[in-house]
Order: structure tokens, then C-alpha cells, then sequence
């Protein structure tokens, strides 16, 4: 038996102080500590920035006020760029204060409270939530203070919720991803990412089809109530018309050729508040983006069934991978391509850090983690940082733009690739040679 010498520094110092780092890093009081310093900072930051972050807020406090004042509300009785299921987070702050100030700030309260609620749900629900909610932190301090103002702020944790849920209750998970994409489509990935994993027709029918059906009717049947009409659906309709936004994915190539074409212009359209590329050849990219994006979702959505149906035993891994796919390509098949967009990717991969299985395939999602966190990054440079020198296509920002566009395509083309890669691999048997086909 080998003896260890007297004189030997001892062999567990190191692991003890790792022991006590991790004990230190799963305390909630330290948790709830970072959560509310985390927050403090980015509501800090979008009181710094107003306007810049507070815009969009400035138009749903009139939206709720004029509906108020005048009876005429969006969706109701006139065509509105957001699902009939805004209408519920834009009017609330407006029922409770009078002035635009106090509607900002119980926005904000909303924000962070929702949050709050997945953060603990995330924490309480998983095996690993307390990592999840770190890197959660982390990932909504590097992306900065968008969220706040916007309402992806709303989605982003009922994308969260929704993911956690999803392992053991998809019913209720599909009825909290709907909701969400009646008040932004986002959301809808997960619904689409759940649905494509399940493994019999029943299936299907009772855990996406039945709840997301009930809610979207309860939706849909109170815009009706209201005089609605055809446009409890008017939402669908309306980017029709747009070009591409200036910092959206496929208009990198344009904004990076403004440094040898003085031909390609950015301009701001007043009618919708955004920054386009203006020109022929950029409508044609925005034309071709509006059944490109169809396409990619449901290409991935096909290639997820397939997956599923193999290895029925990792649905749940399939999920996660799946949303993800979904959600970046709501992003690089957009030709919308707003900053905030970024937000609706965090909770997966929030998620799969928490909930993943042990082993290779949490080992996976390290990678994307790291991207993740420098893409949210990348966009607070961009917007609000330097969105100026940008629109003026000053060199180094336009080259973080296209850089970060570029990692979102990477972590698209690397998170279909891991789909196909579970697929692929061989079906798992029980010992006397069956598949494996784990209860619904």
C-alpha cells in the first residue's frame, strides 16, 4: 500500500476550497442577493439610456391611454403589429397610474417580477436550477437593458417557464408557451419544439393540441367579444410590407458593403420607428425571408420528429435542442432583426444547464453557453452602446454586428447539427433487444 509522507501538504485543500466555493455559489440568499444587484444595474442602465430603451414603452402607454381615453383600442378597432394577447401586459400598468413616469416604472416592476418568478420556478424545478439562474444572470447582464423596455421582456421568461415545465407537465407547458405567443410569437417555438417530440397521435392531441387549442380560443373569443373581427388575426399581415431592418441578420452583407457602395442607404421609417435597408436588392432579401423563415421552421420541425421517433427516450434533450434551433431561426430568417430579439434565446440555454442529462450532453450546451453570452454582449455594443456609429457605419461596430450575426448562424447551424447527431445515432433497446419507449 503506498504511504503518504508526514510531511505532504494535504490532499484535500483544494478540493475543500472548491467544496466551500460551491457551497458558497448554491446559498439563495447569495443567489437572491446577485439577482437583485443583477437588476438594479440593467434598471440603473435603462434609466441612463430613456428613450433609447424606453421608446416602444412610450407607445404602449399610449396605445393603453388612448383606448382608455377614446374607447379605440388596438386589435379591436384598428390593425396592431403585436397578437391580441398584448393588449393584457400594455393596459394593465395603464389601469393603475395616470402619467407615462409611473407607467415606466410599473412596467419595469412587471419585468423584473416576472423574472423573479421564473427564476425561482427554474431554481425549484430542475436538477441543477441554481447553476441555470447564474448563468441566467450573467447572460441578462451582458445583454443590458433592452428587455426592459420591451416586450420580450413579458416572453422571454414564459419562454423559461414554459422550457422547465415541459420536462414533466407539457400540457401546462404548451398552455404558458400559447400565452406567450398570443402577446409575441416567440414563444410559439416551444409549442412547435413539443409538439414535434411526441410519440403517438393521442399524444399530440392531448399535450399541444387540446391546451394550446383552449387558450388560443379564450384569446381569440375575447378579441371577438370585443369587435375584433378579422383582426384578432391582423398581426400576421402586418410586416408584409417592411424591408430589412438595418441590423438584422441577412442584412450584414449590405451594412458592410456601405464601406465600398455609397449607393446602399439606411434609412429610418417613421411609420413603424426602425432603421431599414432601402433598395431593390434588399427587398428582394426581405421578400424571400418571409417564406424562407415558413421553410427553416418547418425543416426543423421535421427533422425533430424525426429525431424524437428514433429516440423516443430523449425527448426532453430534443426539447431543449429543438427550441433553441427554432428560436435562433426566428432570428437569422427575420427580417426584423431587433436587439431584443437576443432575450428569447436565454432561456434555453438557461434551461438545458439546469435540466439536461448528466455527462456528454451537458457538456454540449457548454459551448453554446460561451457563445451565447458573447452574442448577448455583442448586441449591447450594438444597441444602445454604439447604435449611432453604427447606423453611420463606423468600422469597428459594424464589424461586431457582422460577427455576432455570424455566431447566431453558428449556434443555428450547431444546434440543427446536434439534433440530426442524436438522430442518427443508434436506437436505445432494453436488454432483451426491444426499444426503449418511455411512458408519455
Amino acid at each position: 500500500m503506498w504511504r503518504v509522507p508526514d510531511d505532504a501538504p494535504a490532499p484535500t485543500t483544494a478540493a475543500a476550497a472548491r467544496d466551500r466555493g460551491a457551497h458558497l455559489l448554491a446559498s439563495p440568499w447569495l443567489l437572491a442577493l446577485a439577482f437583485v444587484v443583477v437588476h438594479a444595474r440593467l434598471v440603473h442602465e435603462a434609466i441612463t439610456w430613456q428613450n433609447t430603451i424606453y421608446g416602444d414603452v412610450t407607445l404602449y402607454e399610449w396605445w393603453a391611454r388612448h383606448g382608455l381615453t377614446t374607447g379605440q383600442w388596438p386589435v379591436l378597432d384598428y390593425d396592431w403589429v403585436y397578437p391580441a394577447g398584448a393588449l393584457a401586459p400594455v393596459v394593465t400598468p395603464a389601469l393603475v397610474t395616470d402619467d407615462l413616469l409611473g407607467y415606466e416604472i410599473l412596467w419595469t416592476a412587471a419585468i423584473v417580477a416576472l423574472n423573479a418568478v421564473a427564476t425561482v420556478i427554474l431554481v425549484r424545478s430542475t436538477p441543477r436550477g441554481v447553476l441555470g439562474a447564474w448563468w441566467w444572470l450573467l447572460f441578462l447582464l451582458a445583454l443590458g437593458p433592452i428587455f426592459l423596455g420591451r416586450l420580450d421582456g413579458v416572453v422571454a421568461p414564459m419562454i423559461l417557464v414554459a422550457l422547465v415545465l415541459a420536462r414533466r407537465h407539457p400540457r401546462i407547458a404548451v398552455a404558458v408557451a400559447t400565452a406567450g405567443a398570443w402577446i409575441k410569437i416567440a414563444p410559439g417555438a416551444v409549442v412547435v419544439a413539443i409538439a414535434a417530440t411526441r410519440r403517438s397521435l393521442r399524444d399530440l392531441l392531448r399535450a399541444v393540441v387540446v391546451p394550446g387549442a383552449v387558450v388560443s380560443a379564450v384569446v381569440v373569443g375575447l378579441a371577438l367579444l370585443g369587435g375584433a373581427g378579422t383582426r384578432a388575426l391582423s398581426v400576421f399581415g402586418q410586416q408584409g410590407s417592411r424591408t430589412l431592418q438595418a441590423e438584422s441578420v441577412l442584412a450584414t452583407w449590405f451594412s458592410v458593403a456601405r464601406w465600398w457602395d455609397p449607393g446602399i442607404r439606411i434609412e429610418y421609417n417613421d411609420e413603424i420607428f426602425t432603421y431599414e435597408v432601402q433598395g431593390d436588392a434588399a427587398r428582394t432579401v426581405a421578400d424571400t425571408l418571409d417564406w424562407l423563415l415558413v421553410a427553416a421552421v418547418a425543416a426543423l420541425a421535421l427533422v425533430t420528429l424525426w429525431a424524437a421517433r428514433r429516440h423516443p427516450e430523449k425527448a426532453y434533450e430534443l426539447v431543449l435542442l429543438s427550441a433553441a434551433a427554432l428560436l435562433v431561426a426566428l432570428i437569422v430568417f427575420n427580417k426584423v432583426g431587433s436587439p431584443q430579439f437576443v432575450a428569447w434565446i436565454g432561456p434555453t440555454v438557461a434551461v438545458a444547464l439546469s435540466a439536461a442529462p448528466a455527462g456528454r450532453s451537458l457538456r454540449w450546451w457548454w459551448p453554446p453557453a460561451l457563445g451565447m453570452i458573447l452574442v448577448a454582449y455583442a448586441t449591447y455594443l450594438v444597441y444602445p452602446v454604439a447604435y449611432g456609429p453604427f447606423l453611420g457605419g463606423e468600422t469597428w461596430i459594424v464589424v461586431v454586428e457582422a460577427l455576432r450575426n455570424l455566431a447566431l448562424v453558428v449556434l443555428l447551424a450547431g444546434a440543427t447539427w446536434r439534433i440530426v447527431h442524436l438522430g442518427a445515432e443508434p436506437a436505445a433497446r432494453t436488454r432483451d433487444g426491444r426499444p426503449v419507449h418511455p411512458r408519455p
